[in-house]
């Protein structure tokens, strides 16, 4: 149970502060001579990272990992004199504790704490409100490697960052063969790009590797090699709706996010199977179904794991039908930058990695076996662009696109 509690302003003077200071060094002083290091007293927190599991940017997760269980704290606040804490009284060592964002344009500072175990204060922007403008990244691929160059990326300073998928080679070689709740590959991804992952909320669709549990081999095993639950990924991180499938808008900007569970398609039914159903009438089809014939203005965006002419052939060409309610579609299916054009659709792939075969959608304008990251920009005065951006920050195609409908300019 969340208890908010506000913490009492206090405005001190100088003095005060000074002396607050100096009994503070004073006592990392005698720590240091009792213990030899001040870490044997104030144990650090430094793997942490935000997500959203709400639909919409009004609150934000902070996720961390303590060595020892104790109850979740977070402290935050926009001015020093106003800090706020929130509560969550469970013993645990992995923690998700949700705070409210209220307003927009400013910076959060904030820090954790679990029992004698703390971080140092961190900050991350809120959403811009509507006359600024808005930034999102996409990537693909990362498969928790340490060697991508991010700084450009980062100097881009988006609001949130999406994952297209396969953050991780795999499971079972750091957890074992058939084990589906160790989150260790994806902690490792967080310990590559810990500033990025502490300052920039994250959220991803699903691929194939995030899930293997055991080896794929040559031809399909006895026993299934994917966990269609996605146990491990969803203890990681706290996402909307499933977690496996998920929508999450932005309503100053008009622009939604659709997250779907397609992978490998052609492997369901098979002990490869490694994405949930998607055939008509399917729980993930009549969802899916049911969100984009609600989406009447706006911008409209679908991410998912599988290849852009795979997905539209699904089902006699009803998930096209779907797909084109929207205005976007973004995969992460293939290592290599791409962007193609079906009745006004446009379909995109990006990917961190560019180490594999090009395997160009039929109706493909543009395609670049290059490392990439694409780039939302918007504002309420100007139309959305996807800038697809090699890693060194050079533009190599955008795409600008109109709302479904321009009631709201």
């Amino acid at each position: 149970m969340y208890n908010t509690v506000m913490i009492n302003r206090q405005k001190q003077t100088k003095n005060n502060f000074y002396t607050t200071m100096k009994m503070f060094q004073l006592r990392c002083i005698l720590a240091v001579m009792l213990f030899g290091n001040t870490r044997d007293v104030f144990a650090q927190i430094t793997r942490i990272w935000l997500s959203h599991r709400t639909n919409y940017p009004s609150h934000i997760v902070i996720n961390w990992e303590s060595s020892t269980p104790g109850h979740s704290e977070v402290y935050f606040y926009i001015e020093p004199d106003n800090n706020y804490r929130v509560i969550k009284e469970e013993d645990t060592t992995l923690h998700h504790v949700e705070i409210p964002l209220k307003y927009h344009d400013v910076q959060y500072h904030y820090h954790v704490k679990t029992g004698s175990e703390q971080s140092e204060t961190y900050t991350f922007k809120s959403y811009p409100s509507s006359q600024h403008e808005l930034r999102i990244a996409f990537v693909g691929n990362w498969l928790a490697s340490p060697n991508h160059d991010l700084s450009k990326l980062i100097e881009d300073a988006p609001h949130l960052l999406f994952s297209l998928g396969d953050n991780i080679r795999n499971l079972h070689q750091s957890c074992g063969v058939g084990v589906t709740d160790c989150i260790e590959p994806f902690l490792k991804l967080i310990d590559h790009y810990p500033n990025l992952f502490r300052s920039t909320p994250f959220m991803s669709v699903l691929g194939n590797h995030d899930k293997e549990i055991r080896p794929r081999g040559n031809r399909p095993p006895s026993e299934s090699v994917y966990d269609l639950n996605v146990t491990a990924y969803r203890k990681f991180i706290e996402l909307p709706d499933d977690e496996w499938k998920w929508e999450f808008g932005i309503p100053d900007f008009h622009i939604y996010f659709v997250g779907l569970d397609l992978n490998h398609t052609s492997d369901f039914n098979t002990t490869w199977q490694s994405c949930h159903d998607f055939h008509k009438n399917s729980e993930q089809f009549n969802w899916y179904k049911t969100v984009m014939e609600t989406r009447s203005k706006g911008y409209t965006i679908t991410l998912n794991n599988e290849k852009n002419n795979n997905v539209r052939v699904l089902e006699q060409g009803l998930w096209q039908e779907l797909l084109e309610k929207g205005n976007a579609v973004i995969t992460g299916f293939g290592h290599f930058a791409e962007y193609a054009e079906v009745n006004g659709c446009s379909y995109f792939n990006t990917s961190l990695t560019s180490a594999g075969t090009l395997r160009p959608d039929p109706h493909s304008k543009f395609i670049k076996q290059k490392e990439s990251y694409i780039l939302l920009r918007c504002t309420n005065k100007n139309p959305l662009s996807l800038e697809i951006k090699q890693l060194d920050g050079t533009i190599i195609n955008t795409t600008i696109f109109n709302p479904v409908s321009n009631e709201f300019f």
